[in-house]
């Protein structure tokens, strides 16, 4: 069934300049919405008021969202059929920016993750996860205010690129059949066989988008995270080429490693940016042990999931961990976390990681004075221990409230500001 939904009647479009690709965003912006699956309604429902009342005491009435909802997820199929309507991808494009909730992937060996769909077929390249602890948010760290990084995670590439072939079918057999007739290489013959695809496009955007935000955001490192060491050819290579990329567009701004000791004493000079690299093993221990060192991590994506919800747990846990899905042409902000299916209708969970991917969202329009506003008073909510049951659970003397009730502090907050 061909999904059918009206564009909004009210409000402009976001648009992109093709040259600078820069968005141009006007006062009253058409944004869409997904409001996802399990606690998606819930945390959207909480959301939304927020982004609203956010925007209206930032500039008095002078700007305005006008929301427009994109099936997606397990309405859209009782509805048209389908989990992700290509009219949805469609709208995504159309909208530029959107802010989503969690989706579920279908339980079966047919289905892929829909978030990985979304990222491929929208060639969303760059997951961006920033990492900064909010101050009264329990943390099992010692000094979890020294974490303040950004994680560029490669959205496309890497073990997600889903080419792989189930053990005993009759394609993994041909290809352990190939490897090792025309490879030499020896594979047992009931093995699944998966591909990691890397390359040098992927690496060398993924990178540049990466420093570009660091100039922007005035950070002073960049560090390449990856597993070289072992795998010489995908992860070896990323590092590479990304110190390519460096060299070739950012080389009046770079310094490296090597060069940091030899000709400026140890301290990075004004204006510069400390290019490094990492195993990432040792980044883990490094992100514990040594996280002042550290601003903005770029990595495959493998590495990236896993360090990005590492990092979150660091600062209080997926609850409070925003992200978006970047490419070149439109962003798709979201709750990094899942739909948790028993807690669906329930009011419950903390909407945090979609207020802070909101944030996110108003610097991407360049509404810088929205997002300081609605992470400055999310902030003063949470110092004043009012929180939902994840954080009072961990917090003495907090008021629990729903997932709503979080939402509404917010807003009073916003009346106070």
């Amino acid at each position: 069934m061909k999904a059918k939904f009206e564009e909004p009647r009210e409000g402009q479009w976001i648009t992109i300049d093709q040259a600078s690709l820069k968005i141009r965003v006007p006062n009253n912006p058409v944004i869409g919405y997904i409001e996802g699956d399990g606690v998606g309604p819930d945390i959207w429902a909480a959301s939304r008021p927020v982004f609203d009342a956010v925007v209206e005491k930032a500039y008095s009435g002078d700007r305005k969202i006008f929301w427009w909802e994109i099936p997606a997820g397990e309405q859209s199929f009782r509805e048209f059929g389908s989990h992700f309507p290509e009219e949805s991808f469609d709208a995504i494009r159309r909208s530029v920016i959107v802010i989503k909730g969690p989706l579920t992937t279908p339980v079966g060996g047919g289905f892929r993750s829909l978030n990985v769909t979304l990222r491929q077929k929208l060639d969303l390249y760059a997951c961006v996860r920033p990492v900064k602890y909010i101050s009264g948010t329990p943390s099992p760290m010692i000094r979890p205010e020294d974490v303040d990084m950004v994680v560029f995670r490669e959205n496309t590439e890497d073990v997600y690129a889903g080419i792989e072939w189930k053990s005993g079918s009759e394609d993994a057999l041909k290809i352990i059949n190939f490897l090792e007739t025309e490879m030499g290489v020896k594979i047992p013959v009931e093995a699944g066989i998966g591909v990691k695809p890397m390359s040098p496009k992927a690496t060398k955007r993924l990178v540049r988008m990466a420093m570009r935000f660091a100039l922007d955001d005035k950070r002073k490192r960049v560090t390449l995270v990856h597993k070289g060491n072992i795998m010489k050819y995908t992860e070896g290579a990323f590092r590479d080429w990304g110190y390519e990329l460096v060299r070739c567009e950012f080389g009046d701004v770079a310094i490296f490693e090597d060069e940091l000791a030899t000709e400026h004493h140890g301290a990075i000079p004004e204006g510069k940016i400390l290019v490094n690299d990492r195993i990432a093993d040792a980044m883990f221990q490094q992100a514990l042990l040594r996280p002042k060192e550290y601003d903005v991590l770029a990595m495959p994506n493998l590495n990236g999931d896993y360090m990005s919800d590492a990092l979150a747990a660091q600062v209080g846990g997926l609850g409070m961990a925003p992200g978006a899905n970047i490419g070149d042409t439109c962003a798709v902000f979201e709750a990094t976390h899942g739909s948790a299916p028993k807690y669906t209708g329930l009011n419950k969970v903390n909407p945090g990681s979609m207020l802070l991917s909101g944030a996110m969202m108003f610097r991407r329009m360049d509404w810088h004075e929205a997002a300081e506003l609605l992470e400055d008073s999310l902030a003063k909510t949470i110092r004043l221990r009012i929180v939902t049951y994840d954080l009072a659970r961990l917090m003495n003397d907090s008021t629990e409230v729903s997932c709503s009730g979080f939402g509404q502090a917010i807003v009073d907050q916003l009346k106070n500001a």
